[in-house]
């Protein structure tokens, strides 16, 4: 699963023991060669579906800037990242400014921020996020799409990669419940918490909140060709 740059076995378990937005500043400078950052078979259909050049985009949650990279040459204006992990945001610096496929001539902004609090007005046509649903909890989806819906200019679009709940008998299911169940018992010992969850943001889910909020939803499978075949890219609309 792992690269050999990635981090030794004792490196993820301190990560992992830290609070979430420390356990990402730790892993920052490998994270690049983990299994969790978002491959390039699910964000190059993404980055296809946004179409056509736009004046601005913000990836929430952005870690070290691999939607950005995939973005950045469709963007006129502003490229634009947000993170509570500085170390990763430093990473997405990094890598950008070495990504020479990828220069333009928009701005990039990297934000140390949690999207739960950002306070953008109709500022960007296109918002997206990649594998970062975890991180935010039950209870906080409704706040954070509403802070999606905000960000956005009428008719403006969030993207985004999720998939249909797995039958119960399926691996993936029983793989997210006990990981999640791992992470709720750790939470209770150790503080301060490290939030990740899995399949707390499923295409049912999905639907529920964001129609909720006023998106209008498109759900494609552009991966039915790739080693993911079960996901769907949602593309969830604001109203004019």
């Amino acid at each position: 699963m792992f690269d050999r740059r990635g981090p030794t076995f004792i490196e993820l378990a301190q990560q992992a023991l830290s609070s979430t937005t420390k356990g990402y500043d730790l892993l920052a400078p490998k994270f690049e060669y983990t299994p969790f950052r978002t491959p390039d078979e699910l964000l190059i259909p993404l980055a296809e579906a946004v179409g056509g050049p736009i004046d601005r985009a913000l990836d929430l949650c952005c870690g070290t800037g691999a939607a950005m990279r995939a973005l950045r040459p469709i963007c006129r204006k502003t490229i634009a990242g947000i993170d509570l992990s500085q170390g990763m945001l430093d990473e997405a610096e990094r890598l950008l400014k070495a990504d020479d496929a990828s220069q333009s001539d928009s701005e990039v902004r990297l934000i140390q921020g949690d999207v739960l609090e950002m306070d953008f007005d109709e500022e960007f046509d296109v918002l997206t996020t990649c594998g970062a649903f975890g991180h935010i909890l039950h209870h906080q989806q409704d706040q954070f799409a509403e802070r999606v819906h905000r960000a956005l200019v009428p008719g403006g679009r969030f993207l985004f990669v999720t998939g249909p709940m797995p039958p119960v008998a399926s691996r993936a299911w029983w793989f997210s419940r006990t990981f999640n169940g791992i992470m709720h018992v750790r939470n209770a010992l150790i503080k301060p918490p490290f939030i990740m969850f899995y399949l707390t943001f499923t295409l049912e889910r999905a639907r529920e909140v964001l129609e909720r909020q006023g998106f209008q939803l498109e759900v494609r499978t552009p991966y039915e060709d790739t080693p993911y075949p079960a996901a769907r890219l949602v593309i969830a609309t604001k109203e004019l």
